[in-house]
């Protein structure tokens, strides 16, 4: 099933609410994110991606997630606060959202990518074109410099 974001609505982090349509034209890397993970290491690479990727039309969109073993705690002023003072990482951050069972969007839409199904942990992530598609999910073990995500963000970037 194809699924497209771009009537998707979210809420930023002044709690205002955003449809996703409105990034059309940008390829964009949306991943649920946690302060206290295993793999929050990861907002470095993914600071990095949007840093090499941005100028050619790509943005990394942050939701901040406590679905997973409580790991995301914090209000969003004290999340802000650790990514750029721990990891320099300076993306969008949206509003908290859940993820798995009762989801709130994007990932009630994000969820129905193939494999269906809720999102696993934490650091999941889900590619989308500039028309606003879905065309890639990774695992939460895929890293930010892994070969095959950077490779998709590029063929993304050309499409």
């Amino acid at each position: 099933m194809s699924v497209n974001v771009n009537q998707v609505l979210v809420r930023t982090s002044n709690g205002n609410e955003q449809r996703l349509g409105e990034y059309n034209g940008q390829v964009l890397l949306i991943v649920n994110v946690a302060s206290h993970c295993g793999f929050t290491k990861q907002y470095k690479g993914l600071q990095a991606l949007e840093n090499t990727y941005g100028p050619k039309g790509f943005k990394v969109l942050g939701f901040p997630c406590n679905d997973f073993g409580g790991q995301e705690p914090g209000t969003l002023s004290e999340i802000q606060k650790f990514c750029s003072s721990t990891y320099g990482a300076s993306f969008t951050l949206f509003e908290k959202i859940h993820a798995k069972g009762k989801t709130t969007e994007p990932y009630t839409t994000l969820n129905q990518t193939e494999p269906a199904g809720d999102v696993q942990w934490n650091f999941e992530k889900f590619l989308v074109s500039k028309e606003g598609d879905v065309i890639n999910r990774f695992k939460s073990d895929v890293e930010p410099d892994n070969d095959e995500l950077k490779a998709a963000i590029e063929k993304a970037l050309l499409d």
